[in-house]
């Protein structure tokens, strides 16, 4: 069975003390995390090491936010996938829309980070979606694989496998509005079905794939309960320990 997965991005939000708050406030919840399962919790950077020790003796691990696109050198306020690895954290987020709009990373720059991450044992969750004029010219799934094809194909099989997706609809991040679960099914598949063109079905059914937009207590049965949708990648209402512990409880 394909990893299920509950993935919090914190983004930049958070006093230190608040993030104690939250993570303690977490695993006060009656959480039911089985073998299948993972929960990721990417924390800004200054946070991973603190976060990472509260979370010792749980079934919960850190996760980056990004990684820079070079092992090391004269990159002031990056952080390699090198750096992430001798953490002993083994998650890093690539391609969040966010990156892709305010910082400008294309293509060529997220499989290089693709390669940074996969040569230090991090595994990327990388990130794809279309915008909303996308979706309304109905060409989402020729956008979406554009976006696999020239970031992730050039992997091999075995590399694939080390990789998460997390398809997140850019019209549906932070705006309240959510992909039906019909909708996450349909791209989830056509994800799915791309990358078994290219890599076979083997590495297709093992690659897990996250929903990533506007994810709350309220719709995560309802869109994991989809064969394609493997858990999600979960923006605000991570923020909240209640709302977060009810998205893990509804991983399949």
């Amino acid at each position: 069975m394909r990893k299920q997965i509950a993935a919090a991005n914190w983004k930049m939000n958070l006093t230190l003390a608040e993030a104690h708050e939250l993570i303690d406030l977490l695993l006060q919840q009656p959480l039911s995390i089985e073998a299948h399962q993972q929960v990721l919790i990417a924390t800004p950077f200054p946070y991973l090491i603190p976060i990472q020790q509260k979370l010792a003796n749980s079934q919960i691990k850190c996760c980056a936010q990004n990684i820079a696109s070079t092992q090391n050198g004269a990159f002031t306020g990056e952080t390699s996938a090198e750096i992430v690895n001798s953490l002993h954290i083994n998650y890093a987020i690539i391609g969040h829309s966010e990156r892709r709009e305010l910082f400008h990373e294309d293509h060529s720059v997220l499989a290089l980070k693709v390669n940074q991450a996969l040569a230090h044992s991090v595994h990327p969750v990388f990130c794809c979606g279309e915008p909303l004029a996308i979706r309304e010219a109905g060409t989402q799934n020729s956008y979406v694989e554009t976006q696999l094809t020239e970031s992730l194909f050039h992997l091999d099989a075995e590399q694939m496998k080390q990789c998460i997706v997390a398809y997140e609809p850019i019209w549906a991040i932070g705006t309240g509005k959510t992909a039906s679960s019909e909708q996450a099914q349909e791209m989830h598949a056509h994800i799915r079905a791309v990358i078994a063109a290219k890599f076979g079905s083997e590495v297709a059914e093992t690659v897990s794939i996250l929903y990533g937009g506007s994810v709350k207590a309220s719709n995560a049965i309802e869109l994991f309960a989809k064969p394609d949708v493997d858990g999600g990648l979960v923006g605000g209402a991570s923020l909240n320990a209640v709302e977060f512990a009810a998205i893990i409880n509804a991983l399949k």
